[in-house]
């Protein structure tokens, strides 16, 4: 798993690819949510778009607006809005806690969430509420049969391809 911000697992081993989408297999996911999430040191979390969000917004994110550090997340709720050229929406968080950074970077440069969305792509850094907070997420080795599931029941062409 990436330690640094900038050091997304973009290729190489630690990686499975669906449809030509790219998943780190050292993170954790929320399919339906096209979110993935990164255990920290210190019971932190880094979160952001998997390349799935990005090629549903046909490679195009305009802006980035998260909530800022000391706010509160909910579950299911909106960490973020997201707005592409097919639609503004929000980032849904997979549990309660609190957002404790923002990617200033990709504030100014939205589009570094299609460059890197596993690295300096990242959204926000956040503490969960509780110890269980991840346990409903998909790991990194699971990830490639839940992402064909959703693909094939959404009608999904993958990555690389115009998503409609």
């Amino acid at each position: 798993m990436p330690t640094d911000p900038g050091s997304g697992p973009d290729s190489g081993p630690g990686l499975v690819t669906v449809k030509g989408c790219p998943l780190p297999l050292g993170l954790l996911y929320d399919v339906p949510n096209h979110m993935w999430y990164e255990p920290l040191p210190g019971g932190l979390v880094r979160l952001g778009m998997t390349v799935v969000a990005v090629a549903l917004a046909n490679g195009r994110i305009f802006a980035f607006t998260p909530k800022r550090a000391g706010r509160a997340l909910e579950k299911g709720r909106s960490g973020a809005t997201i707005e592409s050229s097919k639609w503004v929406g929000p980032a849904r968080v997979a549990f309660d806690g609190v957002v404790v950074a923002v990617n200033h970077a990709l504030i100014d440069r939205p589009s570094l969430m299609v460059a890197d969305p596993y690295g300096a792509g990242w959204m926000m850094t956040a503490r969960p509420a509780g110890d269980d907070a991840l346990a409903a997420l998909t790991p990194g080795t699971a990830v490639a049969d839940a992402y064909a599931d959703w693909m094939r029941a959404n009608n999904f062409p993958g990555c690389g391809t115009p998503a409609g």
